[in-house]
């Protein structure tokens, strides 16, 4: 998509992704890696809000947490709301389910770091490959089957014949239109 936007309009987009396969842990993944866009739209609307409140009720060192799972949760019926308008098929919840195990998990994972400080960590060559298959098994069990469900590619395709269609459409018109203008 970068590439396309260069050559077409000459504009250089940031990138959306930073080598996800090489995430060492959940925090790695989703907060550094992955859909960065989105994670910083949400780091600004959901999560500095929903930490600043936290602070009050659990102070500095445990603020975090309950932000990071309620930005996992706005996250999660986003992405219902995403594939419903996609799909028009009643939600399951699964992909709400999705971010909510990651959430918990992350929620885990960042206590777990709090209350070890550097007394133990895995080592990346363990991590690596822990992360990226959590990550992959919980989307193929929760993610993916909603995805195929709302026929997301048959309608991409739809979509794309209509533009096509309506492309052909309107060379044809403004053929018309200056033979006989």
């Amino acid at each position: 998509m970068e590439v396309l936007a260069r050559t077409l309009l000459g504009i250089e987009l940031e990138p959306q992704f930073n080598e996800p396969y090489l995430s060492s842990s959940l925090q790695d993944f989703w907060g550094r890696r992955w859909n960065l866009m989105a994670s910083q739209i949400l780091r600004l609307t959901v999560y500095q809000p929903t930490k600043q409140f936290a602070l009050r009720l659990f102070g500095p060192k445990w603020a975090s947490l309950p932000a990071l799972f309620i930005t996992f949760l706005i996250s999660g019926l986003v992405h219902e709301l995403i594939f419903y308008y996609l799909g028009r098929v009643k939600p399951t919840w699964e992909i709400t389910w999705f971010f909510l195990l990651h959430g918990f998990c992350l929620l885990l994972e960042v206590s777990c770091k709090k209350k070890l400080t550097t007394k133990f960590r895995l080592s990346k060559v363990v991590s690596g490959p822990l992360t990226i298959g959590f990550v992959m098994v919980t989307a193929y069990w929760l993610f993916f089957p909603q995805l195929l469900r709302c026929n997301t590619f048959q309608r991409a395709l739809q979509e794309y014949a209509a533009v096509g269609a309506f492309a052909k459409n309107a060379t044809r018109t403004l053929k018309l239109w200056f033979n006989y203008g």
